[in-house]
């Protein structure tokens, strides 16, 4: 099964790590998974700082 990674230089989806894991996000198991690396990560952050915030009672 092939791995799809996010290359955060390029902008592109790789199939296949082919640059430093550096200036990588994933694996993904799907192409449209890694294209949407960006977005997913903004969401788990938020969302994580959320739930940060709502265990502080800020």
């Amino acid at each position: 099964m092939a791995e799809y990674w996010y290359n955060l230089y390029t902008k592109q989806v790789e199939e296949g790590p082919k640059d430093d894991y550096r200036q990588l996000m994933g694996p993904y198991a799907t192409r449209e998974e890694a294209s949407r690396a960006l977005k997913t990560a903004a969401e788990n952050t938020k969302r994580w700082d959320d739930e940060d915030a709502a265990y502080k009672g800020d």
